[in-house]
């Protein structure tokens, strides 16, 4: 397939991306070459020791800068639900728009919105909440046909569709958006994605001849002190993202590891999701000790026993005996192994495992709530859990992240739509209803006074002081917001 990588503009890439002459780093490896990598290059080494040299005057002369249609998130002045019916269309991306490090998916798709012009992977389910709401069953179908695409062409779904981003996945929600297209289609769906569906599953799971007792890690595996197998997030590219390579560089010069040891945690953290936060820092505040790689995060672990009780229901309806018999047991396996590691007693909540240290990291996060929302916890968890949030978690606004105050944007005071969502079915599922009504009120209520104010729907909120706008990261909070929206129309469906 025909693809372009940013490192092929090596040295002019690093240049620009060290240069600051573009506030985002997102925003060089989003543009599109007008000619090929050689012409541009030869160009660039010329040029660059002629007096008066423009570095950025360079990169517009031999680059179509990417286009911010920021402008058309804004109500002018729409009831909300009209506007959200719109932002679809706005939102919605062709497989036509492809160049530079786009790459190019057979149907059309939805964008978070702002920086984020490409598909991105765990993001999507939550817009196709929405999605479904809004009897969007075509454009549901579609984007779930280019995830399937993307597994079938590259062996795992990207982060999302751009080449910078092919070494990483994302939160693996595959399995969810099936039985979303299932239950809306019919069961005949499982059986027409189930080779996507086992490809991601290999995808996690490569590797396991390779663990021992001696060599308990290989890429996106853990063997535990047990014997046990669990998951943790990875990438195989140790070296600075190009998307935040200034970014990375920079963090990297500050941390006590190796360089390459740094980029891989960094990396590991993008794969999660949780860009940053301080779940994954070794002091529980500064990000040059970020250890991501040490960690056995909870949440996905959870949504890998979804994969597996999803994979065991399609293989039991189409009599796949010996395969749903392998299933059955590392579904077992794998629930007994979230149990023993994950949960505390004495704190009645779920928590990451550190490999290194061999026990909970006790840092509280919403993570902590995925057990409930894919039905490992026991009743009486799903009891304490819930006192957690109200005691940990529960704010003005819905629920915070995490409530460590870091400066981070995954933890306090921001709060983010999909945990939300998370928190409020899973706690619905156990029978805590007015909990759960009470964080989709709150939540609900400010996106609602957000937008009479701004006329957007945003990435992010803060939770904890509803008079204030969320920060924190790498990058200003950006407005659109495919997930915001979708957990938005998902949740008010329900009252």
């Amino acid at each position: 397939m025909d693809t372009f990588h940013i490192t092929a503009l090596s040295p002019l890439y690093e240049a620009v991306q060290s240069s600051g002459i573009f506030p985002d780093s997102k925003y060089f490896v989003d543009a599109n070459p007008k000619t090929n990598s050689k012409t541009i290059l030869d160009a660039y080494t010329i040029e660059q020791e002629q007096p008066g040299f423009s570095l950025l005057q360079f990169v517009e002369r031999y680059f179509d800068l990417p286009v911010t249609r920021e402008d058309h998130y804004e109500s002018a002045g729409l009831p909300l639900h009209q506007h959200l019916k719109q932002l679809w269309q706005v939102l919605q991306r062709n497989q036509s728009d492809a160049g530079g490090t786009l790459i190019r998916l057979p149907a059309p798709y939805i964008v978070p919105g702002g920086r984020f012009r490409e598909i991105y992977y765990w993001d999507s389910y939550f817009t196709m909440l929405g999605l479904a709401v809004s009897n969007e069953t075509v454009l549901i179908e579609q984007m779930v046909e280019n995830f399937a695409y993307l597994i079938r062409t590259y062996g795992h779904i990207p982060n999302g569709n751009r080449t910078y981003y092919l070494s990483r996945s994302q939160p693996p929600f595959f399995s969810g958006m099936v039985q979303l297209l299932a239950g809306i289609k019919g069961e005949q769906v499982y059986k027409q994605y189930l080779d996507a569906l086992e490809t991601e599953y290999r995808f996690w799971m490569d590797g396991e001849s390779h663990l021992s007792e001696h060599h308990p890690v290989y890429r996106r595996l853990v063997r535990l002190p047990d014997g046990a197998i669990l998951n943790r997030y990875w990438d195989d590219e140790p070296s600075p993202r190009p998307e935040a390579f200034a970014e990375d560089t920079h963090l990297a010069s500050l941390a006590s590891t190796p360089p390459e040891t740094t980029y891989r945690h960094i990396r590991a953290a993008a794969e999660s999701g949780w860009d940053f936060s301080s779940r994954w820092f070794a002091d529980g505040i500064h990000m040059h000790t970020i250890h991501t790689c040490d960690i056995v995060p909870v949440d996905l672990n959870c949504l890998l026993f979804r994969l597996e009780s999803l994979l065991l229901q399609v293989y039991e309806q189409l009599s796949l005996t010996e395969q749903a018999q392998d299933m059955v047991s590392r579904k077992l396996r794998r629930e007994k192994a979230i149990q023993q590691y994950c949960w505390q007693e004495s704190s009645g909540y779920f928590f990451d495992y550190n490999r290194v240290t061999q026990t909970t990291t006790a840092r509280y996060t919403l993570a902590g709530l995925f057990p409930l929302f894919t039905g490992i916890a026991a009743q009486q968890q799903a009891e304490t859990c819930a006192r957690v949030v109200e005691e940990q978690f529960l704010c003005d606004g819905g629920l915070v992240t995490t409530p460590y105050t870091t400066g981070q944007q995954w933890d306090a005071p921001n709060g983010w739509a999909p945990l939300q969502w998370i928190a409020y079915k899973g706690l619905l599922d156990y029978g805590h209803t007015n909990l759960a009504y009470t964080i989709r009120e709150r939540w609900m209520r400010l996106n609602e006074k957000t937008y009479a104010a701004t006329g957007k729907m945003m990435e992010k909120y803060n939770v904890c002081d509803t008079s204030l706008h969320a920060g924190g990261g790498e990058y200003p909070n950006q407005d659109g917001f495919g997930w915001t929206n979708g957990v938005y129309l998902a949740m008010q469906s329900k009252e």
